[in-house]
């Protein structure tokens, strides 16, 4: 068998081959033997279809299979021998596959080159400071205030900072006059001086009782930010059914006891804020002073990122984005995305992101850092713990999916990052 492999550039590798006339002849009739097996022609009995007619009846087909056939183990057998491991599937082109003659066919793919990532000690990195001052404390417990706060009943008739929950029907008139068919909705929930309400809604509704009903035209300025309603008249009634008003509670003790047991004081809150605070503080800045070495590593590799592993890269991002937009109850498929535009924002990040998995790769490689059974324990029991199964289930469930290899291979890299941290200059 002739071979050639040659360098297109510092990644890019095409290979030559061409398989001797003896092999390929050899698979033509092995597989013209199993279409024999199940040839039915016409004056046949089947299975009984000379191997002759087979292979001038089902000549294409046989040569297709042969070709499928010997090209993959070929190309695995090839670049086995030489050493050689592509990042994706090889593309092959130029096949030419004949009775009587060898066959023969190029495959190029990418391969990432052994290299030498350097010394790391001259990375200098910034970490940002752990600071939670008072403003930030109290900040978050207004915001554990507000989250706690329940609706209560009112008597008499509307006003500011109430809330209504109404029957509602209306009616729009285009600017040309056309009437709409009309538009109901049941218990609505409006709150006095919401931005969204329409233009002179509160006013019209300003002293309603619970049980009162009110009918009433607005008009709609020609610059109103919601174009279909912009220059419109849409002519409103409005039932009462309830009146609230939201109730925020005091920020005192007994507002702490009711957020937790432990919790006997609004100076325990506020230990408790504080702590949690800082907690997140700390992890973001662990998360920053990560994505800031893993930015500078990325530098460090000398050649072009392949374009297969950015491509794949991509496609993991895009295919993340649309799992989140389903979780949120959107469809990715109706929703007003570009994902041409998304898919090409996404490449120089993709870049950088395979950039510094390959250089951790690398340096995992030559120091020989991997990850024990020990280690895929302790991290299915942490996913389990995050998810609410067992690490028994998780493990299960990864394995079906095939993501024990991929679980294994962040392991790794999480590990290198951290031997990799343990020399770089970080200052406070």
């Amino acid at each position: 068998m002739k071979t050639e492999l040659v360098d297109v550039n510092e990644t890019r590798r095409q290979l030559t081959v061409e398989i001797p006339v003896g092999d390929v002849e050899s698979a033509i009739e092995r597989v013209t033997r199993e279409y024999t097996k199940s040839a039915r022609l016409p004056g046949f009995r089947p299975g009984r279809v000379p191997p002759g007619v087979v292979r001038q009846r089902f000549r294409a087909q046989i040569l297709h299979d042969v070709a499928h056939d010997l090209i993959p183990r070929t190309i695995d057998d090839v670049l086995s021998s030489k050493g050689v491991e592509p990042v994706d599937t090889p593309d092959v082109k130029d096949v030419v596959v004949e009775e009587g003659k060898p066959l023969s066919f190029t495959a190029s793919f990418d391969v990432v080159p052994a290299f030498e990532p350097g010394d790391f000690g001259d990375i200098q990195l910034k970490r940002q400071p752990v600071a939670v001052d008072d403003d930030s404390v109290q900040q978050t417990l207004e915001r554990l205030r507000e989250r706690a706060a329940r609706y209560e009943p009112v008597e008499g008739g509307v006003a500011d900072g109430h809330t209504l929950v109404i029957d509602l029907e209306r009616r729009a008139t285009a600017a040309d006059g056309t009437v709409q068919a009309p538009d109901n909705h049941e218990k609505v929930s409006i709150e006095m001086g919401a931005p969204a309400n329409p233009p002179g809604f509160d006013t019209e509704v300003t002293g309603m009782t619970v049980g009162d009903s009110r009918s009433f035209t607005l008009s709609y300025p020609a610059d109103y930010a919601v174009a279909e309603l912009a220059g419109t008249s849409v002519a409103y009634t409005v039932h009462l059914k309830e009146l609230r008003r939201r109730v925020v509670p005091a920020l005192d003790d007994e507002f702490a006891k009711d957020l937790g047991e432990e919790l006997d004081s609004l100076d325990a809150l506020r230990t408790r804020v504080r702590t949690d605070l800082e907690t997140e503080a700390r992890d973001a800045s662990e998360r920053q002073l990560r994505a800031d070495l893993l930015k500078q590593i990325a530098k460090r590799l000398p050649f072009p990122v392949p374009d297969a592993l950015v491509d794949r890269e991509i496609d993991r991002r895009v295919e993340d984005f649309a799992r989140r937009l389903m979780s949120q109850q959107i469809d990715p498929r109706r929703a007003n995305i570009d994902w041409a535009a998304f898919r090409q924002g996404q490449r120089e990040p993709a870049q950088e992101s395979v950039a510094s998995a390959l250089v951790l790769d690398q340096v995992a490689r030559s120091e020989n850092i991997t990850v024990t059974e020990a280690d895929l324990e302790r991290e299915l029991e942490r996913y389990a713990e995050r998810t609410g199964l067992t690490p028994a289930a998780v493990k299960a469930r990864l394995e079906q999916e095939d993501g024990l290899g991929r679980m294994q291979v962040g392991l790794r890299r999480e590990t290198t990052v951290n031997t990799v941290l343990g020399r770089v200059q970080v200052t406070e």
